[in-house]
């Protein structure tokens, strides 16, 4: 069994320092509650999400941000970034989809990200990324806004 509750703390650690880096000015405005649930797909085809602490290497796991503007203001321009954990592999799937991803924490890009090999273009494989960040123009006054990102336990 893997253990997902300090994949959790070591992803909420990371959020706290990306957020804090790209959000300093609603720092006191902000509160982001993670959640870790198993992605589970049942007989009827139907899509269950199932708050999990402990799961098999091979399961898919949505980790969701929720960042609740607690202050009688709107935010603006607001960018925060969810790091994929070491031993996780994203699978492609985000919530908004326009999240832009990154192989090394620093430069994003739309995905699929792409690189050149022998003077081609070729998509960079999932297994490559390490964050996804999402830029929230607008964050109404006491409103929420929740990313989410999918992985597979390796």
């Amino acid at each position: 069994m893997t253990y997902v509750k300090s994949l959790q703390n070591t992803l909420v650690a990371s959020l706290g320092c990306a957020f804090l880096l790209s959000a300093a000015h609603a720092d006191q405005a902000l509160r982001m509650q993670l959640t870790a649930t198993q992605v589970i797909i049942n007989d009827a085809g139907k899509v269950i999400y199932t708050p999990v602490s402990t799961a098999p290497k091979g399961s898919v796991i949505q980790y969701k941000a929720t960042y609740s503007n607690i202050i009688n203001k709107d935010i603006k321009n607001l960018t925060v970034v969810l790091p994929i954990p070491a031993n996780m592999t994203f699978t492609g799937e985000a919530s908004p989809a326009s999240a832009q991803a990154s192989i090394d924490g620093k430069n994003y890009a739309d995905m699929p990200l792409l690189r050149k090999v022998d003077s081609k273009l070729v998509k960079i494989p999932y297994s490559e990324y390490r964050t996804l960040r999402w830029d929230i123009k607008l964050l109404p006054a006491q409103k929420s806004a929740a990313v989410a990102l999918n992985t597979i336990i390796e």
